[in-house]
């Protein structure tokens, strides 16, 4: 049994660990990182990569259909779903094969295989090769998070499939149910239904894209439902009855049950964490509906062992994930980083229209008893947006009344998923509306609806 010591060891390589790894070893912390299946984790090559290719896919098809309104020609349009998803892939496996580049260039040692933890301090991999010892006192846990299976909806990868079976599909549906619609579910629906998917989306909250604020899910929703989508909001999938090659969903909504067929459906109900036969239990490790609970340092309670990612719960975004490991490294190499704050960490949706949000939703403000000054600006009123063809949009803003202060931004639109990070800059630096109505924004850009939902929540919008 091979055995080595270092100061760090990271299992997992997703977003989170291979960052945290390289952070690590940038402040000279000799560092291991353990992965059973892929460098670069979910993220990399079955998450936020590749549905992105595939989206990108869908709206340049999106676009060609629309030549004509551009004041062009085309004749002919198609797509070869086969080819789609081998661009899809070459994209996944482009990146992951960089991660293990920026390994080597950061002297990281890289062990692939199972890890367990049976004692503080220790990391026991089961290779292809046989057991390895990793000794470290600092050990960061980024093992991430898979889909959730409710029972009796399983995925089987033929007729109902998981994100990694829709990411590889084998037949262009024809009839789609998406049960959930937050945005793993709302961007295979956006796929798919550009594509030519007859498609149905299913969510048991109150209205669809539950996290967001709910004036931009309602926008959201009548732009999915001009696309030809149906969507149906608190409606339960209790049944899924599997037949030769069609299945029947039992749909109840209002207390009454009805049935509608589908060749395919896609499950998107949440995830689950990671955190089975690593041993944490016995370490005295703290795990809440599985995700291991931490504090606002990403500290599990056990000295000298950190969780981030996905397996130290919401947000469930890659983004924050790297965050973490930026800042456990700093932690654990002496320095003072500064605690992640949840409502300085935004979200992006890459369906079409995007949606992209950051800090508190008005009725979210209202709630925490913030009186609240609330601006609009919509995507009509913007010449670029005009030119674009891209008319359909809203940009909303939301201040506390009493001190300007900037509490959240949320839009639906082309392209808000680069704009959001104004706004997130604006939130770290606590930015008021003053700050933000002295910048001068460019013309002619996206950009400059943001200034204007400024100025509307002050009663001073210029163009609308």
């Amino acid at each position: 049994m091979a055995e080595q010591s270092f100061d760090v060891v990271v299992v997992g390589a997703g977003p989170g660990g291979y960052v945290a790894a390289i952070r690590a070893a940038q402040l000279g912390l000799r560092t291991c990182i353990v992965e059973r299946e892929h460098l670069g984790g979910i993220c990399l090559n079955w998450g936020c990569i590749p549905t992105k290719a595939l989206l990108r896919s869908a709206e340049v098809f999106h676009l060609m259909n629309r030549a004509k309104d551009f004041g062009l020609s085309a004749q002919g349009i198609g797509f070869d779903l086969d080819a789609v998803v081998k661009r899809s892939r070459g994209v996944a496996k482009q990146l992951s094969s960089g991660i293990g580049h920026l390994m080597k260039k950061n002297k990281i040692t890289v062990v692939m295989g199972e890890a367990t933890l049976p004692a503080p301090g220790t990391v026991r991999v089961t290779t292809d090769k046989g057991t390895e010892t990793l000794t470290a006192p600092n050990i960061i846990l980024a093992t991430g998070a898979r889909a959730r299976a409710l029972p009796g909806l399983e995925a089987d990868g033929d007729l109902v499939w998981t994100y990694k079976h829709a990411l590889v599909p084998k037949r262009m549906p024809k009839t789609l149910l998406v049960i959930g619609s937050g945005a793993i579910g709302i961007e295979f629906a956006s796929f798919f239904n550009t594509l030519g998917a007859k498609t149905t989306v299913v969510e048991v909250m109150d209205r669809a894209l539950p996290v967001e604020d709910s004036e931009i899910s309602a926008f959201a929703r009548k732009q999915f439902e001009k696309q030809g989508m149906v969507i149906r909001e608190k409606t339960t999938v209790t049944a899924l009855e599997r037949g030769a090659g069609m299945v029947t969903a039992h749909l109840e909504a209002n207390g009454k049950t009805e049935t509608a067929t589908f060749d395919t459906v896609i499950s998107a109900v949440g995830i689950v964490g990671n955190v089975e036969n690593l041993g944490l239990e016995s370490l005295g490790v703290t795990i809440d509906r599985t995700h291991v609970v931490t504090d606002e340092y990403c500290r599990t309670g056990v000295p000298g062992l950190y969780a981030i990612g996905d397996i130290a719960g919401a947000p469930w975004l890659a983004h924050k994930a790297s965050h973490e490991g930026v800042m456990v490294a700093e932690l654990i190499a002496g320095r003072h980083p500064h605690a992640i704050k949840p409502n300085t960490i935004p979200g992006c949706t890459y369906c079409h229209p995007q949606v992209a949000s950051v800090g508190l939703t008005e009725a979210k403000a209202k709630e925490a008893g913030f009186t609240v000054k609330v601006g609009r600006f919509p995507f009509v009123g913007n010449g670029k947006a005009i030119a674009l063809g891209e008319p359909e949009g809203l940009v909303k803003t939301v201040f506390d009344a009493k001190t300007g202060e900037l509490l959240g931004a949320h839009m639906v639109g082309a392209e808000v998923t680069e704009m959001i990070q104004g706004y997130v800059i604006g939130r770290t630096l606590e930015t008021t509306e003053e700050d933000l109505m002295n910048t001068v924004f460019p013309h002619p850009t996206l950009s400059e609806m943001m200034h204007e939902s400024v100025l509307d929540a002050y009663g001073r919008a210029l163009h609308f």
